[in-house]
């Protein structure tokens, strides 16, 4: 998995009453954009995570 900052992570919660999250990547902490990131959550928490399998990264839209 790669990531840069500024774009997206999705996780399907498999345990979580939540369901999905979807938070902002504001910090990544693993060489080659690998894991592990700092993710920002909508509600302005933040989180350090290492993303699982059901984890998907969306690329940031470039700005036109």
């Amino acid at each position: 998995m790669r990531a840069s900052i500024g774009d997206y992570v999705h996780t399907h919660g498999v345990t979580s009453d939540q369901g999905s999250h979807t938070a902002e990547i504001v910090e990544v902490r693993g060489p080659d954009g690998g894991p592990p990131y700092v993710v920002r959550f909508p509600d302005g928490r933040e989180r350090l995570i290492y993303p699982g399998p059901n984890t998907v990264v969306e690329p940031r839209h470039p700005v036109d």
